[in-house]
């Protein structure tokens, strides 16, 4: 048997914008199945020109890349990089525009929660059904039932209509189905989107468990934990086209969270239509030393740093806060700090006009790694002054090295932070203490 499982060559799927539904009749089905060898054989024969890029869009372009048998990999990529669409393709839910995918091995896919699944059946009977679809026989159902509907944790409501399930129950008793397929090829996207937190470790586990019997996975998500906690390769897209691909699972999330060249974006200017608002107008936001200067890429984590950011305002808010947001780079929020942490007397005035804002990231706190900034404004519990996190101000801070000044650390510390605290010795009184608390209990 080979060892491929999946192969994919010069892959691409071009949509038409605005294009409305057409319904077609019988005979046009007929004639459409009919042509579709030989659409398929002009496809590889012949590549597409370009179409015109306001009525036309590629959500996929030049993918390749082949994946062995027992890979679990995982696919990352903002919103609209085609993730998605690559899943479909690969699921044969759609037609490729150019180009092919061979799947080599029985393929399950679990691509939107209960799927497949009639409101009007009970939980029972959308088993069965969901399972057909999939592609397992009624004796296989019929074997791993008991398993499913455990795993599913609905044996209450078996016998209900599903129409009265919550969507965390759909997203259970969907995954159940999917997870005990006797599949070599399964595809997942966004398992984790829906349910709670034990079962979302529910699910990690089963997936861990998939991975070590052999099978292969392909895992699309946006939990970049799960990500690095599963899969043993990633691919990251961007716009329909391939990024990267490669077995350095934090070195690829690293560069979707942070960007490519994280330690060369710690300055932002504002290109003059970025972020603007009436109550506060970022114009820059920098990294830089006690004395203003901008800080080149990597610092110390025992270095001065501040934050600085400069902007207009031109309507005062008695509500109005400045502040930053830092994540690591695997997208988790460390902390945040607001220009109102100190006491009310100490607020800065924030006037009409160019303000000039700046704070201290405390040395000796943030471990080696990557970081992003984000700046932070809004009217307290009312209102936020940027859209989106994605068009928030942010510059990035590289850390290596200066871990504390201990010599007993010379490579990295574990955890995210790394704060140098102060121990002193005292005089021993653990016994004082046990021999006072025995002559008080009653």
């Amino acid at each position: 048997m080979s060892e491929r499982a999946i192969s994919v060559d010069n892959l691409g799927k071009l949509y038409r914008i605005g294009e409305g539904q057409h319904y077609t009749t019988l005979r046009e089905k007929l004639t459409d199945l009919i042509q579709s060898p030989f659409r398929a054989l002009h496809r590889k024969a012949n590549s597409s020109p370009d179409p015109p890029a306001d009525t036309w869009l590629w959500a996929l372009r030049n993918l390749s890349f082949e994946i062995k048998r027992g890979e679990l990999v995982g696919i990352i990529g903002k919103n609209g990089a085609g993730k998605s669409t690559l899943l479909k393709v690969l699921s044969r839910i759609t037609e490729p525009t150019e180009g092919y995918a061979e799947m080599h091995g029985r393929v399950g896919s679990l691509l939107e929660v209960g799927t497949g699944f009639h409101p009007e059946l009970t939980g029972r009977e959308n088993i069965y059904l969901n399972g057909a679809i999939l592609g397992m026989r009624k004796a296989e159902i019929a074997r791993k039932f008991d398993e499913i509907v455990a795993f599913a944790e609905t044996e209450r409501f078996l016998d209900t209509a599903v129409k009265f399930y919550s969507s965390g129950m759909y997203m259970r008793l969907a995954f159940a189905v999917a997870a005990h397929m006797d599949t070599e090829i399964l595809i997942v996207d966004e398992v984790l989107a829906v349910g709670d937190a034990a079962f979302q470790k529910k699910c990690l586990g089963k997936m861990g468990e998939v991975r070590g019997s052999g099978r292969t996975v392909l895992f699309v998500s946006h939990n970049m934990n799960a990500i690095e906690q599963l899969c043993n390769r990633v691919i990251l897209l961007d716009h329909g086209n391939m990024k990267r691909d490669s077995n350095d699972i934090r070195s690829v999330v690293t560069e979707y969270v942070l960007g490519a060249d994280p330690e060369d974006n710690s300055v932002w200017l504002n290109s003059g239509s970025q972020c603007r608002n009436a109550y506060f107008t970022p114009m820059s936001v920098a990294l830089v030393d006690r004395g203003g200067n901008p800080l080149h890429m990597p610092v110390r984590n025992d270095d001065e740093i501040w934050l600085e950011t400069e902007g207009e305002i031109e309507l005062v808010d008695p509500a109005l806060v400045i502040g930053y947001a830092i994540y690591a780079e695997d997208g988790n929020l460390l902390y945040w700090s607001y220009s109102t942490d100190q006491t009310e007397a100490e607020w800065p005035a924030l006037t009409p006009g160019r303000q000039r804002l700046r704070t201290r990231i405390p040395p000796h706190l943030l471990n080696e790694g990557s970081y992003r900034i984000e700046l932070v404004g809004s009217l307290y519990y009312r209102q936020w002054l940027f859209a989106s996190w994605m068009d928030a101000p942010r510059v990035h801070l590289t850390i290596q090295g200066g871990l504390s000044d201990s010599p007993y650390w010379t490579d990295k510390r574990p955890g995210l932070l790394a704060p140098l605290m102060r121990w002193e010795q005292m005089e021993p009184q653990a016994t004082a203490i046990c021999a006072e608390r025995t002559q008080t209990e009653p």
